[in-house]
C-alpha cells in the first residue's frame, strides 16, 4: 500500500512472545517467539503413553494448529497507509486478502482463467505478512529486500506447516502472483488495486479525508478488462460524491 512516512515497519513477531499455549492430555503446543528477532521457534511435547485410551494428536494435526496460529496476526495487524492517514480501526491484512477472495468469487467468468486458483491466490498473496507485517513503500525497504524477507517468512511458514503438497502449493501461488505470471495472477493482481481504492474511497465518506495518493498510485495500472472496468466504477462514484460535496460547500 502506498502511504506517508512510515512508523510502523518493526515486524509483528519481533520482541514478543505469544501468550497462546494449547494443551490435551498427552500432548502440549508452545509457540516460542525469540526476543531477539522475528525468527519462530515451535517446542512440541508429545507424550510416550499411547495406551492411555486418549487420543493422540498427529504431527500432521499439530502443524495446522501452529500454522494457523501463527496466522491469527493477519487477522490483528492493521495495513500501515491507513494508520499513517490516521484512520481509526483500520482493516487488517486478513480483511483485505478476504475481500479480493469475495472478487475472485463473483467476477464474470474469462476465458482461460481458473475463478478458484484465483481465490487461493487472494487468500494467500499477502501470507508472509504474518511475520514480516505489512512493508509499505514509505518503510524505505528496497523491493528486493522486501521479497528476501517475504520469501524467506513463506519458506519459514510452509515448514512449520510441515511440508508437504499444501505448502508446496501456498509457495507456488505466492511465487504466481508475486511474479505476474499467469492470466490469475494479473487478474489478482488487479482485484489487490481495486480493493485499495473502494477502501480508499469508503474511508473518504466515512472519515471526510481526501485520500488522493491511493487512487493516482493505482491508476493506468489495471491489466484485466475487469479491473479496468471496476476501478472505473468506483472512481465515477468518487467523482460523483465529490462534486455533490463541492455543492453543498457553496
Amino acid at each position: 500500500m502506498a502511504s506517508k512516512i512510515c512508523t510502523y515497519c518493526t515486524p509483528p513477531l519481533a520482541h514478543r512472545r505469544s501468550p497462546i499455549v494449547f494443551m490435551t492430555g498427552t500432548y502440549s503446543f508452545l509457540p516460542s517467539y525469540s526476543t531477539r528477532g522475528p525468527t519462530l521457534r515451535i517446542v512440541s511435547v508429545h507424550s510416550n503413553n499411547h495406551c492411555s485410551g486418549k487420543s493422540v494428536i498427529t504431527s500432521e494435526t499439530a502443524s495446522a494448529i501452529d500454522f494457523l496460529t501463527l496466522c491469527h496476526s493477519l487477522k490483528t495487524t492493521k495495513r500501515k497507509g491507513w494508520i499513517n492517514h490516521g484512520i481509526k480501526g483500520p482493516e487488517s491484512i486478513a480483511d483485505h486478502m478476504y475481500r479480493m477472495a469475495l472478487m475472485a468469487l463473483i467476477a464474470g467468468d474469462l476465458p482461460g482463467v481458473n475463478r478458484e486458483r484465483c481465490i487461493k491466490i487472494a487468500i494467500v498473496h499477502d501470507i508472509a505478512e504474518a511475520i514480516v507485517g505489512d512493508i509499505t513503500p514509505s518503510c524505505g525497504v528496497p523491493k528486493e529486500e522486501k521479497r528476501r524477507r517475504e520469501q524467506a517468512a513463506l519458506t519459514e511458514m510452509c515448514k512449520i506447516l510441515g511440508g508437504g503438497m499444501r505448502a508446496e502449493e501456498i509457495q507456488q501461488l505466492w511465487e504466481e502472483y508475486e511474479n505476474n505470471a499467469s492470466l490469475e495472477a494479473n487478474l489478482v493482481k488487479d482485484f489487490d488495486k481495486v480493493e485499495l481504492i473502494l477502501q480508499a474511497l469508503e474511508y473518504e465518506m466515512e472519515h471526510g479525508k481526501v485520500l488522493d495518493e491511493f487512487f493516482l498510485s493505482t491508476q493506468g495500472k489495471f491489466q484485466t478488462e475487469i479491473g479496468k472496468s471496476w476501478a472505473k466504477e468506483i472512481n465515477s462514484r468518487r467523482k460523483s460524491l465529490l462534486a455533490d460535496k463541492t455543492k453543498r460547500s457553496n
